[in-house]
């Protein structure tokens, strides 16, 4: 159940980028939890693209493009070791769609947010950790 938000200034991804990144992003975020590979949780794999208006992002150096991902995961399912895969693959999949190299890393952040375990609620209805864990072994 996680989600994944790219936000970008308009006009900085490729046209191949934009049409790709979203899907590319969830995957990626899915794969880095441990989700099974069927369709049910690949459509709780949820990704959005924000892009900002022009002049709407700017540091105090310089008005080049930056990259904010935010990603939003329940509470225990990513140690150390998967947050650091998953910042490294999320930085190049955002710089790939933008047609930059890897020498723009920086341009790119990822910020890691974990829901406590017992506050993420779909349908109307709680789910922990615990409960995702089970379902993901049943399917």
């Amino acid at each position: 159940m996680p989600q994944i938000q790219l936000t970008v200034p308009a006009g900085s991804l490729t046209e191949e980028g934009r049409a790709t990144i979203q899907q590319d992003l969830a995957r990626t975020l899915l794969e880095w939890e441990g989700a099974p590979d069927n369709d049910f949780f690949k459509a709780l794999g949820w990704s959005y693209l924000h892009e900002l208006p022009a002049g709407a992002q700017v540091t105090a150096a310089d008005t080049e493009p930056r990259f904010r991902v935010d990603v939003t995961v329940p509470q225990f399912a990513l140690n150390d070791e998967r947050k650091a895969g998953l910042a490294k693959e999320v930085t190049t999949l955002v710089l790939a769609a933008a047609g930059l190299g890897p020498e723009q890393a920086l341009r790119v952040w990822v910020l890691i947010n974990e829901q406590s375990d017992g506050t993420w609620a779909v349908g109307g209805q709680i789910f922990r950790h615990a409960d995702l864990v089970t379902m993901a072994k049943s399917g």
